[in-house]
């Protein structure tokens, strides 16, 4: 038995994924929590790591037809011949879950760092590293075109 990359329909990972547990096959499917920019504030949304792919543990010979056409897969990766996903990668991915939920190493800017800005009302806008700010998840950024410092959350910028 090895690990498979399973492709879905668009956003039918968890009921493939109860399918598959229903039949007694171990799946994976791992989501992340992002803020984005909504309604000019900024919210926590949850989202598939990897969007349409699901894992799933199986018995290539004995499951693939089973897991083929169970309802919400259009097809597992590699088709013919299924690819098989490295053990060591699942168990990378299954040392950061916390629940369904993959916990994401944060970015580590160092004062001085050149940043973009990815989103936002300063979306694109480009400036340097000051500090964090009330912990990691805000970030205080010298914006080069306005010449003042500004208070984002850490996760809109990236470093250039």
């Amino acid at each position: 038995m090895n690990w498979y990359a399973v492709y879905t329909k668009p956003r039918c990972e968890d009921s493939a994924m109860f399918y598959l547990r229903s039949a007694g096959l171990e799946t994976l499917g791992p989501k992340i929590v992002i803020k984005k920019y909504v309604r000019k504030r900024y919210t926590d949304v949850v989202e598939q790591l990897f969007p349409s792919y699901i894992f799933a543990f199986f018995d290539k010979e004995k499951h693939s037809h089973m897991v083929q056409y169970t309802r919400g897969i259009k097809y597992i990766v590699g088709r013919g011949t299924p690819v098989v996903v490295q053990h060591e990668i699942i168990d990378a991915i299954k040392e950061r879950l916390e629940g369904d939920i993959l916990k994401p190493v944060p970015g580590k800017f160092k004062e001085g760092d050149r940043i973009m800005i990815k989103d936002g009302p300063f979306k694109d806008f480009y400036g340097l590293f000051k500090r964090n700010v009330s912990g990691q998840e805000r970030a205080m950024i010298l914006l080069d075109a306005l010449h003042c410092s500004v208070t984002l959350e850490s996760s809109s910028i990236a470093r250039i």
